[in-house]
């Protein structure tokens, strides 16, 4: 990983690799692709861009722009500096270098970004049934959240098509105990045994199917446990191939199971993934009541 070099993308040049990378990545609709205009422009003003070079070819970038943090809007009396945040808009490594830790490192140079213009909260969304990024966001950044986004950004097409885009909106506090144990000193989450060792809770167990595809259990349990595990799948793009009525079935479980806890309290604070006896990889989220 030393070739790869994360830095500023200036040049009119990157700019434009930056609309061809978002392409690939997600295979998306020209239409929906953030324009280097836009980037180069926000970016000029503030915001963050950085890419990960591997030579002169960008092969990973993070866009973010500076706002304001919700709910403080109307605090008049307040300066504007303690309102800003840091929103991440979008992240992404080719799929040829993903899992070599590069969207790690990306989000690490975010942090430094965030500390030396003295911005404590960033923020940004994500699929809570992607279990990837799940572990990079919760595990090994430290975020946490306690906001269920409902069909965040509308209604989908083409093999997506009827899966709503509900989000977790999440915070890291980069100046944070939890996120400084996580990327500072390398603090591992607690694995599954010792979660399940600690009497913590899972209150939604999968099942598997002929084909290990894994669906929801009919309900969840709901328990007033300082600590609960919530599973998801362990793969959901693998799911969404399969079988897509599942995943619509994991989304339907997942929000009213989310939006529950939520509502009495609990916070997402840890993820962990374990091998079962099966061979199965399996993956949960940790909650925690009232930061216990």
């Amino acid at each position: 990983m030393a070739s790869i070099i994360i830095r500023p993308v200036e040049s009119v040049a990157d700019l434009q690799q930056l609309e061809r990378l978002q392409l690939t990545i997600w295979d998306m609709d020209e239409m929906e692709v953030v324009p280097a205009r836009t980037m180069h422009a926000i970016a000029y003003n503030g915001g963050l861009l950085l890419g990960a070079y591997d030579g002169e070819e960008v092969i990973g970038f993070i866009f973010a722009v500076i706002g304001t943090v919700q709910g403080l809007e109307q605090r008049v009396d307040q300066v504007a500096a303690a309102r800003l945040q840091l929103y991440s808009t979008i992240m992404g490594v080719l799929p040829a270098y993903q899992g070599q830790g590069i969207g790690y490192r990306l989000k690490l140079a975010q942090r430094e970004f965030a500390l030396r213009n003295g911005l404590r909260l960033v923020t940004w969304t994500y699929d809570p049934l992607e279990s990837r990024n799940a572990w990079l966001n919760i595990g090994k950044l430290g975020a946490v959240c306690h906001q269920y986004l409902r069909n965040f950004h509308g209604e989908q097409g083409g093999i997506n098509a009827g899966l709503s885009t509900d989000r977790f909106y999440i915070e890291w506090w980069v100046t944070g105990n939890r996120a400084r144990s996580r990327v500072g000193r390398g603090r591992r989450p607690l694995s599954y045994e010792q979660l399940i060792a600690g009497r913590t809770v899972l209150i939604n167990e999968a099942e598997f199917d002929e084909a290990g595809i894994p669906a929801p259990p009919a309900t969840f349990v709901e328990s007033d446990a300082n600590l609960i595990l919530v599973e998801i799948p362990s793969d959901f793009q693998a799911v969404k191939t399969q079988d897509m009525d599942v995943a619509r079935e994991w989304r339907a479980h997942t929000r009213v199971l989310f939006e529950h806890y939520f509502e009495h309290k609990y916070i997402v604070t840890d993820f962990a993934r374990r091998t079962d006896e099966e061979g199965r990889e399996r993956a949960y989220y940790v909650l925690t009541y009232r930061h216990a």
